[in-house]
């Protein structure tokens, strides 16, 4: 791939005045469902050229970010439930892997419309998370199993039953820990492969021992990763984001802006700010991450829940109206 070209971060006071007032470029897609829950996943590839979003009514597409007309996008076609979650190899420009509720886990060539990989009888899946390296995912199903899986194998390479309702997953930027947010509004850390509690007290014994992050009243159900790795965000049912510093995993701050479940979470390229979708309200929430002042709110017309920033510019793919909508702003300078 070729390599991203350095950037400008814009200053909190800049951004907070500039970007609700950009008007979306909407991604219009005639054949698919318009309810404002129909997509269920959105994905930009490493390079930010190409957006995935995958769908409650079985459409999986990859469009072009430059050019919104449909037939300049790619449908994929073959999953037979809705489209849980879609993710692209981090090391790929063009290898996309899809989770649907039909219990196929699939690996895409986006350019050649191919099916790399395929693994079936996974029960309902629903989250998903690529290891940095882009060798392996880890899946997760309804019934809180994790799989870890190839993308060049067609059988699992191990599973892995949790004790808890696991919701959320992603992995730290070595690779070696994996967070997963839990129904009792906790993180757990854990080791990988072995998927063991990465840390533990030595005065406690038993499930108790186990060190986890406790930063929610409720369901912990969503989970981001600072491009930097200086803090991880939670957000939770209770309507909190609580951003986490990775060193001695202290709660920071907690943003309290959010109106309702806090559905997804996602920090800028430069980690200076974070947004999160809800599936109440009308408005994309975006927050500074160093400080966790609400900076302002990206009106939309209905419930946006999906919400992911651009991996190299500030710019916001989310899900409105039925549609995917992207609005960018310029770095300028500070």
């Amino acid at each position: 791939m070729a390599r991203l070209a350095p950037k400008t971060s814009v200053a909190p006071e800049r951004l907070k005045t500039l970007l609700p007032s950009l008007k979306p470029t909407i991604y219009h897609d005639p054949t698919a469902t318009k309810t404002p829950n129909n997509i269920r996943t959105i994905a930009w590839n490493p390079l930010g050229t190409y957006i995935a979003t995958g769908c409650l009514d079985k459409t999986l597409r990859v469009w072009n970010a430059d050019k919104p007309n449909v037939r300049m996008s790619t449908e994929l076609k073959g999953h037979t439930g809705s489209i849980e979650k879609v993710a692209f190899n981090p090391v790929k420009e063009l290898e996309l892997c899809s989770v649907s509720s039909d219990g196929v886990v699939r690996f895409w060539d986006v350019k050649t419309k191919q099916v790399l990989n395929e693994v079936k009888g996974l029960g309902e899946t629903f989250t998903l998370a690529w290891a940095p390296r882009g060798d392996c995912v880890v899946v997760g199903n309804k019934d809180d199993k994790l799989f870890v899986i190839s993308p060049t194998q067609n059988t699992h390479i191990s599973s892995h039953q949790q004790s808890v309702q696991t919701n959320d997953i992603t992995f730290c930027w070595s690779g070696q820990r994996i967070f997963t947010t839990t129904g009792d509004g906790k993180t757990r850390i854990l080791s990988f492969p072995e998927f063991e509690p990465a840390y533990q007290f030595d005065y406690k014994e038993g499930p108790d021992a186990e060190f986890t992050l406790t930063g929610h009243t409720s369901s912990c159900i969503a989970i981001e990763l600072h491009p930097f790795n200086r803090y991880l965000a939670t957000g939770g049912t209770d309507s909190l984001i609580s951003l986490w510093e990775t060193t001695g995993w202290n709660c920071l701050r907690t943003a309290t802006k959010m109106t309702g479940p806090v559905r997804s979470l996602s920090f800028s390229w430069d980690g200076l700010y974070i947004v999160g979708g809800s599936d109440e309200g009308s408005g994309l929430e975006i927050f500074n991450s160093e400080t966790g002042e609400h900076l302002c709110t990206y009106k939309t017309a209905t419930i946006a829940p999906i919400v992911t920033w651009a991996p190299n510019r500030y710019a916001l793919a989310y899900a409105d109206s039925g549609s995917l909508r992207v609005i960018g702003a310029s770095t300028g300078g500070k």
